[in-house]
């Protein structure tokens, strides 16, 4: 009998190096437009960040690394601005707003895609014009409503507009209900569900990818809003947020540059962490929304 042999691993051979160095100039140059727009939109961050780790004569300087890296620029930042505070309410006026725009989106998005009732194409047409409508175009009379109600000041004039809904929020969570089939409500309703339970139970499960984009959108919109906070809180500033406060500091700091990208980078560090972290359910949620018109 003849001995069984073992199998022998095939083992891939390694290009050369001219096969490899041409495949990597082929790469570069079919991707050259998308190379050239990447650095051109991360120049400003590397620049913003560089400069953040210099002292306050190298960020006056034509100094393009900063020698040595001061790291001690952050905790400046800290120590001559309220900058905990503005953080609190940032976060207190993106994360109810957030909540409250999902919590009251939801319903109404439902009831425009999938109940029959008379009038909902005339709702859905308020709809579309509130979502072309720019919002200082109500500022006047809401201003003078929340004068009245005594709220200017605080951060509840832009808190408690957001549950109410919101156009574009509405606009696409309805899109997103389109697409899903109608068997899975029909089958809900058959065991006795009601369109409430129905919207908590299943709508809510299969429209996961949308309500994130929302929440993103609506998070993002408010953590970087500027003009309203200014327009109710500007002369509290125990209720800035921290655009606002950003903005005070440079102004009060516009020589020491080094702050202020060190103040700057801190605040948009959130905001591209939570994009980057969310971004799946983001592009999905956006990319579904346009399947059915």
């Amino acid at each position: 009998m003849s001995a069984v042999t073992a199998p022998v691993a095939l083992v891939r051979r390694r290009p050369p190096a001219s096969v490899r160095r041409k495949r990597f100039l082929l790469a570069v140059a079919n991707h050259s437009l998308l190379i050239a727009a990447a650095v051109a939109f991360l120049a400003p961050f590397i620049f913003i960040l560089l400069t953040s780790l210099m002292t306050n004569n190298q960020a006056l300087s034509t100094s393009l690394w900063p020698h040595p890296i001061r790291w001690s620029n952050f905790y400046d930042v800290f120590t001559k601005a309220p900058f905990w505070r503005w953080a609190l309410n940032t976060l207190q006026y993106s994360v109810l707003a957030t909540i409250g725009l999902v919590l009251s989106s939801v319903p109404v998005a439902y009831a425009l895609a999938r109940l029959r009732w008379r009038g909902r194409q005339v709702s859905f047409l308020i709809v579309l014009i509130a979502l072309m409508l720019p919002p200082q175009v109500t500022v006047v009379p809401l201003y003078v409503m929340w004068a009245k109600l005594h709220l200017v000041g605080t951060l509840w004039p832009v808190i408690l507009p957001n549950w109410f809904g919101d156009a574009f929020s509405i606009f696409l969570l309805r899109q997103f209900f389109l697409t899903i089939p109608e068997e899975y409500l029909d089958a809900a309703r058959v065991d006795g569900c009601g369109e409430l339970r129905i919207v908590a139970t299943v709508v809510t499960r299969l429209a996961k990818p949308a309500i994130a984009a929302v929440a993103l959108f609506s998070f993002l919109y408010t953590f970087n809003d500027f003009f309203l906070p200014l327009l109710y809180t500007g002369e509290n500033p125990h209720h800035w947020v921290l655009s606002l406060g950003l903005s005070e500091f440079r102004s009060l700091h516009q020589v020491q540059w080094n702050l202020t990208m060190a103040a700057t980078l801190l605040v948009m560090a959130p905001v591209i962490v939570l994009f980057f972290l969310a971004q799946r359910a983001f592009v999905e949620g956006v990319t579904l929304t346009g399947v059915k018109g």
